[in-house]
């Protein structure tokens, strides 16, 4: 989801890799080992849980996160819990890296050190105040000054214990005084709008002919100031919990007798300083944020359209695609938005088909053919991921949980085995599920993705006639990546691929490691299987292969996913499984009479139709067609008060439901208004409010059926494998051919030099792949203007955002740090540019 600003969408994301954590405080009794667990918050909302890891102080986790940040954010937070089955789970200890530091340690394995939480210092949201400072003459003509103190509201307060019921003291204090006053609670929400003005007398009564106009004390102005405290009104022993605060000395008042701004509530000084860091241990973590400011379209026509026609140029090494691959420091950098950008077009094919023609003419062995980390590897492991990863579920899923549900032992290493455990047992155990994994995967021909296949076949073709004296060669040109970078990793690595929602436990995680271990060298179809082993226990497990039948079914299945005009487009469209888990709904009110209250449902979404059931697995207990989806859109917090809420309009009615957090919520709207796109009867507008008690709470209408009163969101692409925003990646390749153009400018030498001079190379050209100096040199000037051009569009941008933005606005209040380096840097560009 991209936030409009003037002419520019901004899109943030964050992939998070979380690590392990050491050296955790030992729990305080006979035990001592902990269940941990670690959260992914967005301030202080969670949206993302690890597994639990049980009787651990240095817990692994070794677990992935992405998500789309659908809103602004201060802190990316990171929590350790302890489970407790009696009691509510205790944390540990947090990891908070500030928005603006995130860059710092950007794509980087770091340690942090985890921190003491107070409830003090949980603090996130903003308000909105004003102060002025007027003369009140009295009846006996004293002048005295008085200031009222104005608290609009307040916006992004944490929710505590699953509710928030907000309320503010405002409180004006100085060395020998402390007047406070308090606003009344707002019930149920995190957004509340207070407006109410509090009066304070400032300075003492003086003669009205003895002061001039506002020349009040300067000491006494100097010693006072406004204090604003945000608290949860609750109804626990342990008293109202501190949501923040503000501090204002009233010296600000001095220039202006007014004073209106938005600030950012701050943390109160007094946590628990007793603990040192080291005491909580430590956590590792990789994190990498991205904020991509996209243009409308026209802007990035000139570098897309180079892109573009990539698969055209001759040789291909002189395209811009290809010299994005060559400049980037690491292939894969290169290859995501690439891949990405191609296939929105329909272009993946021909460039990867050209590129990988060009490397198998380098390569001297068909036994290395596509072994390396090229651009080629890269470009068709990110195509199947993005292509693939509905038939690897289709495919891997069914199995691969009931082996991770039946827990069984399947260790064959006789160093390893348990005490009771049966060797025989274990390998027959192990031999059903490489059987059956390898049978589902070799029947799977005729469920391949379109695009895939169209690769291997460009793949088949050029590797068969660059080798025509291997006959196998056609075959490990294509298992290298299906069966090698495909199949097996997904295997090995279940939850990297959503085939599970954790990383497996330890025991299972061995298990998946001897199958993939298996069905990689099943794949292979190398001379020697049992040779390919070091151990000694996989090389006799692996006698139950060597029959000839599976060679030829690997054979059967290759030959099928690589041939040209394989199957009938028109196959049986079976449902697609989109998502699935648990939300909060509101009854929709299809019964007459009965309550219309809140539970708690399993949710699941095909590209046929939209359930709902009590628990996974139970009978739905409402079926919404597809067909049926009129309008996916938000609902405003003020209907029912809650957060992150949505609505699936149909027909006769909306159902309401409650994701779990803002990212679920982003989620699940984005893939349901995908998957109704196409809808003949989709609505153009909309209600954002709820129908209760006889009326529309957004524009008071009185009829149920009354015509919405604001417009539908824009649609996403009706493509659901695949929304790709190709202005949005192009702008990605805009910034990774800037930020490496010092390389670009170096390979432009590097064809100068080798267009002039025949001899050896210099050692700091030799790592391009230049085979038509003069091409590539005509490309790389294109490429060169392209990006000077967007660039310079850019500068523009932030120049202007600088002169319209002001500090203090509800954009940017006071006390935003990232803002406040921004203002200082681009007064440093501004004094540069004069």
């Amino acid at each position: 989801m991209a936030v409009e600003e003037e002419g520019l969408r901004v899109f943030q994301s964050v992939r998070i890799k979380i690590g392990e954590a050491k050296n955790l405080p030992s729990y305080p009794g006979p035990n001592k080992m902990r269940d941990c667990y670690c959260t992914v918050n967005l301030d202080q909302e969670e949206v993302f849980r690890t597994k639990i890891v049980e009787k651990s102080l240095c817990p692994f986790y070794g677990e992935d996160f992405y998500c789309e940040i659908p809103r602004s954010f201060r802190h990316l937070s990171f929590y350790i819990f302890d489970r407790d089955v009696f009691r509510r789970d205790s944390i540990i200890g947090k990891v908070a890296i500030q928005k603006e530091d995130l860059q710092r340690y950007h794509n980087r394995d770091t340690w942090f050190q985890l921190q003491h939480v107070d409830a003090d210092s949980e603090v996130q949201g903003k308000v909105h105040l004003e102060l002025r400072l007027s003369e009140v003459i009295t009846d006996t003509g004293v002048v005295c000054h008085k200031l009222a103190a104005r608290i609009f509201e307040c916006q992004g307060l944490p929710i505590v214990n699953g509710q928030c019921d907000p309320y503010a003291t405002v409180t004006l204090a100085g060395p020998f005084r402390s007047e406070a006053k308090k606003t009344k609670v707002k019930k149920k929400t995190n957004n509340p709008q207070f407006d109410e003005v509090f009066y304070f007398e400032v300075t003492r009564p003086c003669s009205y002919s003895k002061k001039s106009h506002f020349d009040f004390e300067e000491e006494d102005v100097d010693k006072l100031e406004i204090r604003v405290d945000l608290w949860n009104a609750s109804n626990l022993k342990f008293g109202d919990e501190f949501l923040g605060e503000l501090r204002l000395p009233l010296k600000i008042l001095r220039h202006s007798s007014s004073y209106e701004a938005w600030y950012f509530l701050q943390p109160r000084d007094n946590g628990n300083k007793s603990l040192k860091p080291d005491d909580l241990g430590s956590l590792r973590l990789n994190v990498v944020y991205t904020e991509d400011h996209v243009f409308s379209s026209e802007y990035y026509s000139p570098l897309r359209d180079l892109l573009l026609k990539s698969a055209d140029v001759e040789p291909v090494s002189a395209s811009a695609a290809h010299i994005l691959g060559e400049v980037c420091r690491d292939k894969q950098e290169a290859a995501i938005p690439l891949v990405r950008l191609l296939l929105h077009y329909g272009r993946v094919v021909p460039f990867i088909s050209a590129i990988a023609s060009a490397e198998v003419k380098r390569t001297q062995d068909p036994n290395t053919i596509f072994r390396g980390n090229s651009l080629t590897s890269k470009c068709i492991d990110e195509t199947m991921k993005l292509a693939g990863m509905h038939y690897l579920h289709v495919t891997l899923k069914p199995t691969i949980e009931e082996i991770c549900q039946s827990h069984k032992s399947c260790e064959i290493d006789p160093v390893k085995l348990k005490d009771g455990e049966n060797l025989e047992n274990n390998m027959e155990s192990l031999r059903q599920y490489v059987d059956r994994i390898f049978t589902v995967i070799t029947k799977s021909g005729v469920s391949c993705p379109t695009v895939m296949c169209d690769i291997f076949f460009s793949l088949r073709e050029a590797a068969a006639k660059r080798f025509q004296d291997d006959l196998d060669v056609r075959y490990t040109a294509v298992s290298s990546f299906i069966f090698l970078r495909f199949f097996a990793p997904a295997i090995l690595s279940p939850n990297l691929f959503q085939l599970t929602p954790h990383h497996t436990d330890p025991q299972t995680s061995r298990t998946l490691t001897l199958i993939s271990k298996t069905i990689q060298t099943l794949g292979s179809l190398s001379k020697s299987k049992s040779a390919s082993f070091k151990e000694s226990y996989m090389a006799t497990f692996y006698e139950f292969f060597n029959e000839q039948k599976y060679a030829d079914a690997v054979k059967n299945f290759l030959d099928l996913i690589s041939s040209s005009g394989r199957r009938d487009p028109k196959s049986i469209e079976q449902p697609i499984l989109l998502k699935e888990g648990f939300m909060i709904k509101r009854a929709q009110g299809r019964k007459r009479f009965g309550m219309k209250n809140f539970k708690k449902r399993w949710f699941r979404l095909t590209n046929h139709e939209f359930t709902y059931q009590k628990s996974k697995g139970d009978q739905p207990l409402c079926n919404i067609p597809i067909e049926n989806i009129l309008a996916v859109e938000r609902l405003e917090e003020e209907s029912f008060r809650m957060k992150n809420m949505f609505q699936v309009i149909q027909p006769e009615r909306a159902l309401y439901i409650q994701a779990n957090n803002c990212v679920g919520a982003k989620d699940w709207i984005d893939i349901l208004t995908k998957v109704s796109q196409c809808n003949q009867k989709r609505l153009t507008v909309f209600h954002p409010s709820a129908y209760l008690n006889g009326h529309w709470l957004c524009c008071r209408a009185s009829s149920d059926t009354a015509a919405g009163c604001t417009p539908c969101t824009g649609g996403l692409p009706a493509n659901i494998q695949l929304d790709i925003d190709g202005d949005r990646e192009t702008e990605r390749i805009y910034s990774l051919f800037n930020l490496y153009m010092g390389k670009l400018e170096k390979m432009q030498e590097a064809c100068g030099s080798k267009s002039v001079y025949d001899g050896p190379e210099q050692e700091e050209y030799s790592t391009f792949v230049i085979d038509d100096p003069q091409e590539t040199y005509k490309t790389l000037k294109q490429v060169i203007a392209g990006v000077g051009t967007l660039e310079q569009e850019h500068a523009q941008y932030r120049r202007d955002k600088f002169k319209k933005t002001r500090y203090g606005s509800q954009e940017h209040p006071i006390g935003d740090k990232s803002f406040q380096n921004y203002i200082r840097q681009q007064s440093e560009i501004s004094t540069h540019s004069i």
